[in-house]
């Protein structure tokens, strides 16, 4: 197994050492620094593009050859609906979307049915060029949006990836109107299968996964100029993380040992609220 030398600075608690599952093996340290509320991956590799470099990165592709690959886009399409049936109906003149990550673009199609008017951001060339071929509008960078303003932000397993973290938080207190609702799914590190699968368990997906946060790091992340409304769970996710968990634990695939940790994440949610992904809901004051 490749090593990757930790930096393990003053201060700072290691919380849990793993390893990059999908790519490369390296080893990474999950840490916690004094004061903060999230955790982080440390050491960051100075080149990030090379680690979604995999044909097993799904969200980057469209991809539905294999059966992994076809359940996966079976059940993105039920929650494409889902996802834009939560950010309910645009209004006249206040229907502007930004989807922030976007991949290829798929949630944008979904919303642009819907009568939303809708940007893209995705900073994966690839990515990018298969939802311009959909016809979608599409930046690189949030910096490339210039001045203007939207109604809606969404981030669906986006935030744990930006590199400056606090920059992006404010960027995006910028672009969003006042009144506007800041949509933000994220892995939530206090779940039941995140307990259970320890270094192993997927959605740590060290180095790209940057930061790692549960729901009270999600409370104190964001300026007080915006209120918390509402949360949501992701229940596919705790069964596809579970799924990948088994996988890096094992090294073979378990559908079934898989599926059922997953229910039993979901059940166990249901009294602790500690979903393995969280939906936050904020609206700017």
């Amino acid at each position: 197994m490749k090593q990757t030398s930790v930096v393990k600075d003053k201060g700072v608690e290691v919380v849990l050492e793993t390893k990059d599952y999908m790519v490369s093996g390296e080893c990474f340290s999950i840490v916690r620094r004094p004061g903060q509320s999230y955790l982080e991956t440390q050491p960051v590799p100075l080149n990030l593009d090379k680690y979604y470099e995999s044909d097993s990165y799904v969200s980057h592709t469209d991809a539905s050859d294999s059966f992994f690959e076809k359940t996966y886009q079976f059940v993105k399409q039920i929650t494409l609906r889902q996802k834009v049936r939560s950010i309910g109906s645009p209004k006249v003149n206040e229907n502007k979307l930004l989807d922030f990550g976007s991949g290829t673009g798929d949630f944008l199609q979904v919303a642009e049915r819907k009568s939303w008017n809708v940007y893209g951001v995705e900073p994966n060339f690839q990515a990018r060029q298969l939802a311009k071929k959909k016809g979608l509008t599409m930046f690189s960078s949030l910096e490339e949006l210039g001045d203007k303003r939207f109604d809606v932000i969404t981030l669906w397993h986006v935030l744990e990836h930006v590199p400056d973290l606090m920059e992006c938080v404010k960027r995006l207190g910028v672009l969003l109107k006042p009144g506007g609702i800041l949509v933000i799914a994220v892995p939530n590190h206090k779940s039941w299968d995140a307990k259970k699968y320890k270094e192993y368990w997927a959605a740590y997906d060290v180095p790209r996964h940057l930061w790692h946060f549960d729901r009270n790091a999600m409370k104190d992340l964001l300026p007080k100029t915006f209120q918390q409304i509402k949360t949501k769970p992701m229940w596919f996710d705790a069964f596809y993380v579970c799924l990948l968990s088994e996988k890096y634990r094992t090294g073979k695939q378990n559908w079934i040992k898989g599926a059922i940790n997953g229910l039993c994440s979901n059940l166990f949610a249901c009294y602790t609220k500690e979903y393995s992904s969280i939906v936050y809901y904020y609206q700017k004051r």
